[in-house]
């Protein structure tokens, strides 16, 4: 229990979330390494929106077998999951730490991507080529996919987090720290006012 509590204290999360499982997606870097990641992001206004479409990303590649990118998620970051011969979720428990809920159908989940597909497109993505589009939105390796109610990811959007954050405050510290992961991971930009809203949660760790 002492571990498990650690870990939730690191990921950042209130001690209420030790009733459920936390799923905690690879590549989260400590707050002083971010921070330290947040310094050397370029800092630019954001580009522009022509040209972007959600299929310059292609996205739910199959992963393994049956299993595409969202069944590999529900799987990992799930609890109990039971899949039929297709890898589909027909049974299992899923904790949203963005709001904290948990929930038992596969279809109240939805797998958000930590950096919007087109945030990404603005700050940088539009340049790059199909193939690179394609590893970013099935990015396994980084804290870039999450399971989290479906209902919390549409309000989310494309919204960085000068104007959207989780509503778990509690989760804001890792939340920062995904984020910037994978920025600099893909040696994307952000804007000034995304950048002082991510070190004002970094002041949250």
């Amino acid at each position: 229990m002492y571990i498990f509590t650690a870990l939730v204290a690191f990921i950042g999360l209130s001690p209420s979330a030790l009733a459920a499982p936390v799923p905690v997606p690879p590549g989260i870097p400590s707050a002083s390494s971010a921070r330290t990641q947040l310094a050397r992001l370029t800092v630019r206004t954001a580009g522009s929106m022509t040209g972007y479409s959600r299929d310059e990303f292609p996205h739910w590649i199959t992963q393994s077998g049956s299993c595409n990118t969202r069944e590999t998620v529900l799987k990992r970051d799930g609890t109990n999951v039971v899949t039929d011969s297709a890898c589909a979720s027909t049974s299992g428990s899923w904790f949203s730490p963005y709001d904290g809920a948990t929930w038992t159908q596969a279809s109240d989940v939805d797998i958000d991507h930590m950096v919007p597909l087109a945030n990404a497109w603005i700050s940088g993505a539009n340049a790059w080529t199909g193939d690179r589009r394609q590893e970013f939105a099935n990015d396994l390796t980084s804290p870039q996919l999450w399971a989290v109610t479906d209902n919390v990811n549409s309000a989310k959007s494309d919204s960085p987090p000068n104007t959207w954050k989780p509503p778990l405050t509690s989760f804001y510290c890792t939340y920062a720290r995904s984020w910037i992961a994978v920025k600099s991971k893909y040696s994307l930009s952000v804007t000034s006012a995304e950048s002082s809203a991510l070190s004002g949660m970094l002041d949250t760790c």
